[in-house]
């Protein structure tokens, strides 16, 4: 497939999935993928000659435990498809990935994100767990005192002193 024809039937896909999406230049597409956990993993896809390049935010640099955190995500990386955990310069967490664009099927694209949107979405709350402890128990705490709703945070409630 041609990289036009494969950027063409990658905008024909997100709107056929009701995706947000935003075709930003010719081959270029960020796209908002909404999920549970983590409740949007913005997606920039970019279509070459020779590949499609992938490139999703996942959580910013760990305020903690870095080297328990990237660990995880080495560990999480054999069961991924077509995408790898990696880090920024800056110790940012992203998937990324590369694929072919020869041969690509609209099945293809359609895992590939649904790769995405299950590895951002699956990973969130282990990596807010061991990366951002210390900043959920605050938050924790200043909800208490203020008497505000902590539904939000019952995932972490294994996190109580």
């Amino acid at each position: 497939m041609h990289d036009r024809d494969v950027a063409r039937r990658l905008g024909e896909l997100l709107q056929s999935e009701g995706l947000e999406h935003e075709q930003v230049e010719p081959g270029r597409f960020v796209v908002v993928l909404p999920g549970r956990a983590k409740l949007r993993t913005t997606v920039s896809l970019a279509v070459g000659r020779e590949a499609l390049t992938v490139n999703a935010f996942v959580c910013r640099r760990p305020d903690e435990n870095a080297e328990a955190v990237y660990h995880w995500l080495l560990q999480q990386n054999v069961r991924l498809f077509g995408v790898a955990f990696a880090l920024d310069r800056l110790g940012d967490i992203y998937l990324v990935g590369r694929i072919p664009v020869s041969g690509l099927r609209e099945a293809d694209l359609d895992r590939l994100l649904g790769s995405v949107l299950h590895a951002a979405d699956h990973s969130f709350n282990t990596l807010l767990r061991l990366g951002f402890g210390t900043a959920i128990r605050r938050e924790r705490a200043w909800r208490e005192a203020r008497g505000e709703s902590l539904a939000h945070l019952a995932e972490f409630d294994d996190l109580q002193p």
